[in-house]
């Protein structure tokens, strides 16, 4: 019964969200309907459990939203991003329009760049593009997704995202386990999520672009290495400080209960991206000087507070379902359904965690804290590599993860200012469908090959 209250909850935010509801109220109220119905304590589920979940998520990311958004803001308003749509469109001709996002949005997350951040940086130069080359406004969003939610989340080899890095401590690998597989899964997600998104453009023919905003006119035309710049500056720092820069610095005052009483490797990504963000927001600013600075900004911040605190919302959720009895029972259950196979009981255990609690990170910790050891054991009896699982359940992670109320779509439909019913269903394929195929496909090839 606990279960079938989870898989009601969940059914019934999805169903929610794609309906428009807003998730800063159904969250909540499906969480703690499902508390209550499980005989928890409701109070202390929205105080202890739901709002404490919430507010972490909000202290830790608070400042990638709001430099995130403001960045994005700026490289809209001054003409940076209709500059580098201009180039792109112009170097690829308009038939390669969405390969252009995608890669973008590729190049800014396999450089250490959050999704979110993507996310806005991305729209302004997407939205320009696609109005450049008359492609319908509703792929804006599956094109975004597919560049920043898939193959550099889970499958290239030596990406720098959380999803490829939980597994290491539990498996003993590297961020470059099975390449050969990661790169065979990323092909299949590339090459059929473009091949998706432009047989929809064949069949949306006539749908209307994007809008273009209304941009004061510049008194020269902003030169292409001021619009380059600021975009290529986020990876570079974002990898000069994770590396070099402070891993050189004494931090050992991070041990102090006033910091916390933590360690550099927790904080080192969220330093890193954050220095980065402020430096290419910096450099935004004094480079292209957007007209009306102080108002861009301000618009900036206040487009962040939104999909912030949604996601914020889904995350509480999250925290309180995995909190119910009922959970562990469907946890439990997983693990009958592989047929004793330890790639596929990985895959369909960190798998459906992630569709459950809406994030790729928190159903692999889940499923990894719970199940690490015995598929570890398992592994040594099947002859499985650690790296060969390392990969599956990154790659399995980065599927059902994806399901209209995680937190990134929210965001990403908020930040393009669609509806999950305008479109969420070309994000499905791309960054559900096809992922879990590729997923499919390497575990297929692990069982006959094993780990390459």
């Amino acid at each position: 019964m606990t279960v079938l209250l989870i898989l009601m909850a969940l059914a019934l935010l999805i169903l929610g969200a794609w309906r428009g509801m807003s998730v800063l109220v159904l969250a909540p109220l499906l969480a703690l309907l499902a508390a209550s119905l499980s005989g928890a304590p409701v109070l202390a589920g929205y105080t202890q459990v739901f709002m404490q979940a919430a507010g972490g998520f909000v202290i830790a990311f608070f400042p990638l939203f709001l430099l995130g958004a403001v960045f994005g803001r700026v490289m809209e308003a001054s003409g940076a991003a209709q500059r580098l749509a201009q180039t792109i469109a112009t170097a690829l001709g308009p038939q390669n329009a969405i390969l252009a996002v995608v890669a973008a949005c590729a190049v800014l997350t396999y450089g250490g760049v959050s999704l979110f951040v993507v996310a806005f940086a991305a729209w302004p130069l997407a939205r320009a593009l696609f109005a450049r080359t008359d492609l319908p406004a509703r792929l804006i969003p599956a094109s975004i997704a597919l560049g920043a939610f898939t193959f550099t989340m889970t499958a290239l080899p030596g990406t720098p995202s959380i999803q490829n890095a939980i597994p290491m401590a539990t498996f003993g690998t590297t961020p470059f386990a099975a390449p050969g597989l990661g790169l065979i899964a990323a092909a299949v997600m590339l090459g059929l999520g473009i091949a998706w998104l432009q047989l929809r453009v064949r069949r949306m023919a006539g749908e209307a672009p994007p809008d273009t905003p209304e941009t004061p006119p510049r008194d020269t035309p902003l030169p292409l290495w001021v619009a380059l710049v600021p975009i290529l500056s986020v990876g570079v720092v974002t990898l000069m400080m994770g590396s070099v820069i402070l891993p050189a610095l004494d931090t050992g005052y991070l041990a102090d209960a006033r910091y916390g009483a933590t360690e550099l490797a927790r904080v080192k990504g969220l330093w890193s991206v954050i220095t980065a963000l402020a430096f290419a927001l910096g450099l935004a600013l004094i480079l292209s000087r957007p007209p009306q600075m102080m108002q861009v900004v301000n618009a900036g911040a206040e487009s962040a507070l939104l999909p912030l605190f949604n996601t914020a919302s889904l995350v509480g959720f999250g925290a309180v379902i995995a909190s119910l009895p009922g959970f562990e029972v469907l946890r439990s259950s997983l693990e009958g359904l592989s047929g004793g196979n330890v790639l596929i009981s990985a895959a369909l255990s960190s798998g459906a965690l992630a569709g459950i609690t809406g994030s790729a990170s928190g159903g692999m910790s889940i499923a990894l804290d719970v199940l690490g050891p015995s598929l570890v054991a398992q592994a040594a009896v099947q002859g499985a590599e650690p790296a060969l699982l390392h990969r599956v359940v990154a790659v399995a992670t980065g599927g059902l993860d994806t399901l209209p109320h995680n937190g990134a779509v929210i965001t990403l439909l908020g930040i393009c200012g669609m509806t999950h019913r305008q479109a969420y269903g070309d994000i499905f394929v791309v960054a559900v469908v096809i992922p879990i195929l590729a997923c499919a496909l390497i575990i297929a090839l692990g069982m006959v090959f094993g780990s390459f």
